[in-house]
């Protein structure tokens, strides 16, 4: 571990004041600030690199692949940083272009004790040597230009493994198209025929209207997460950037650039007033690398907002995450959300995954004259007026409130599955998710014991259903309709196929109203709604004193509250409460009204007439579910 501490950490040495009698962090709310963010952010990680600067071993959890995997993702993925501070032209007062370059040279050199293992070797290295190739593009003249022949020729060497590796077909095969674009920008080999059937992949995973599916399982686009933006849209145009001059890419730009402006309205749309991300889908510890696409739209001229309003947004994603402990005292970044919260991590991640944050950082590549940074601040919608949207292609209603500043997700059709069934996946399969909250990590209820935001069914058994395979039906307007099989897992672990279930969401403000009717019988079960988990003890960062009901709309209902003793990024201890029906019967529906904001919601209420209900809320509008 190399001595520097003496350097200041990000967000108690220079990026901070006095306040008082205590450091508090700055906001983040010029490219000014962002490039001081970054700058300490990368000195922070030098007490911990290995003598060669190859790897940052750093404190906490090393994910599945082992120590030296986890020291090469610290160390690619702060290189982002160091790559888009140098393209924006920034003075490198730190000597990070030097410290990286020697890092470099120690992790390519396969004599030395520092070598970083060859990619078709060490699966996990594939995505760090992406990382790698884009700094390496971004800082052209500042490193690349600037190292020995045998040191670049070692890099090329080791990137070329990307050739022999295997890449599955995901987000992954732009890991190969990046890598493989940078060797060929410096004469180095390259696989033209693997890049391309790689990018007709790709290409078949867009399912529209500027959404990507993170792979395609028998034609289902349901695998919609954060990677949408931060891999499968901004590396896409990386990639068009790594490979200027090359026969066609002007026109796969031009494509590119198409999809990404729909995603730039949407992905901004999904963040709340404060900064805060939606809070669904896997790798939620890279925290502001959601707001990746939103610079990429800037960078390509690919945003349908105002510049003045992605400076906005982006920023302040950042500012919200630096405002709530996302570096620790020592200028790490924790693997959490706010703070530490370990439980978040998936068996791949370790400390220096949470760099990929980096991408989040991508508007540092424009200087500080252009338009991005001196266009006026432009709120956000969320921030003006209540907004409602509908995304057909992935069967979301996205809901945000201006007095409260929460975003809600109804979801009737993401579930990250392909066509075989299998168990629910809470960050993917609820019908709702917020800015505020997070899914209880258990996929299904047991006993009296609910999970949040689903309609499940419970067997004569005391089984409670999966939500696994969502066959969405319309979404339109401020409603959402879907179908899935109800499916009980055995003991062997294999799923009982059940009864279908159709549901109806309609979204009014903060209430959503979930209906859901048996298409077929099941003998001796319930049928149970949930709403929004709260933390019963918030943690100092979350937002507090919010209120998550359920009321049951139909005759029967049978309302309660869950407990669990399980934490959330959010707090300790969570709280669901759930409506109950008995007994269901085939072809009726059975209503539910879910609501999540800072006070108490007004609630509608139904007139049910022969398999038709009509919803009154207190405004006068009616809604009909038939």
């Amino acid at each position: 571990m190399s001595d520097t501490s003496s350097q200041s950490s990000p967000l108690l040495g220079a990026a901070s004041r006095q306040e008082g009698g205590r450091r508090t962090p700055l906001r983040v709310r010029t490219r000014q600030d962002l490039a001081q963010l970054a700058d300490q952010s990368l000195l922070a990680l030098r007490p911990w690199a290995t003598p060669g600067h190859a790897r940052f071993d750093l404190p906490g959890p090393v994910s599945k692949a082992g120590l030296r995997a986890s020291g090469l993702e610290g160390f690619a993925r702060s290189f982002l940083a160091v790559g888009f501070l140098a393209a924006g032209g920034d003075s490198d007062r730190s000597n990070h272009a030097e410290w990286y370059a020697e890092g470099l040279a120690a992790g390519v050199n396969p004599a030395a004790s520092e070598h970083w293992l060859p990619l078709d070797r060490e699966h996990q290295n594939c995505v760090e040597a992406a990382a790698i190739a884009i700094a390496l593009h971004e800082s052209r003249t500042q490193i690349w230009d600037r190292l020995s022949p045998l040191v670049q020729e070692q890099t090329v060497e080791w990137l070329a493994g990307s050739s022999r590796a295997w890449y599955p077909e995901s987000n992954w095969q732009w890991f190969h198209n990046v890598t493989q674009a940078f060797l060929r920008s410096v004469g180095g080999p390259y696989d033209q025929s693997q890049i391309d059937q790689h990018l007709d992949y790709l290409d078949s995973c867009y399912a529209g209207d500027g959404w990507y599916s993170d792979g395609v399982g028998e034609g289902r686009f349901s695998n919609i997460d954060w990677y949408s933006g931060w891999v499968m849209q901004q590396y896409a145009l990386w990639y068009c950037r790594m490979s200027e001059g090359q026969p066609g890419i002007a026109e796969r730009q031009a494509e590119y650039i198409e999809r990404l402006r729909p995603y730039v309205a949407a992905a901004t749309d999904l963040h709340g007033a404060d900064g805060a991300p939606l809070y669904q889908g896997r790798s939620l510890a890279y925290r502001f690398a959601s707001v990746g696409a939103l610079w990429t739209g800037a960078v390509f001229d690919a945003s349908p907002r105002p510049l003045g309003q992605v400076r906005h947004a982006a920023m302040n994603t950042i500012d919200y995450f630096v405002q709530r402990g996302a570096y620790g005292a020592d200028g790490l970044l924790r693997l959490g959300w706010h703070g530490e919260f370990v439980p978040i991590r998936e068996d791949y991640l370790s400390m220096g995954s949470t760099y990929w944050s980096s991408l989040g950082l991508a508007g540092l590549v424009l200087p500080e004259d252009h338009p991005l940074w001196t266009e006026p601040d432009v709120p956000a919608p969320i921030e003006v007026a209540d907004q409602l949207t509908a995304h057909p292609t992935i069967g979301w209603l996205v809901s945000g409130t201006a007095d409260d500043g929460i975003v809600r997700v109804v979801n009737h059709g993401v579930d990250h599955s392909t066509a075989l069934a299998g168990p629910e996946r809470a960050q993917y399969s609820r019908y709702a998710y917020s800015t505020v909250t997070a899914p209880l990590r258990s996929a299904i209820g047991s006993g009296d014991s609910a999970v949040d935001n689903q309609v499940a069914l419970v067997d004569a058994d005391g089984r409670w259903s999966h939500r696994s395979l969502i066959d969405r039906i319309s979404v339109e307007g401020n409603r959402a309709e879907s179908v899935n099989h109800v499916r009980f897992e055995a003991p062997d672990g294999s799923f009982d196929e059940g009864s279908m279930i159709r549901t109806v969401s309609v979204v009014h403000g903060a209430v959503e109203v979930r209906a859901a009717r048996l298409e077929t019988p099941l003998e001796g079960a319930a049928v149970v709604l949930s709403g929004y988990p709260l933390p019963h003890s918030s943690t100092p960062t979350a937002r507090a004193n919010l209120v998550s009901e359920v009321v049951g709309l139909s005759s029967g209902a049978t309302d309660g509250v869950s407990d669990h003793d399980e934490d959330s990024a959010f707090g300790s201890g969570v709280r669901v409460p759930w409506t109950r029906y008995e007994h269901p019967e085939e072809g009726r529906w059975y209503v539910a009204a879910v609501a999540l904001g800072e006070e108490p919601s007004v609630m509608p209420h139904v007139v049910e007439d022969k398999g038709r209900v009509e919803i009154v809320w207190a405004d006068g509008v009616v809604d009909v579910v038939a």
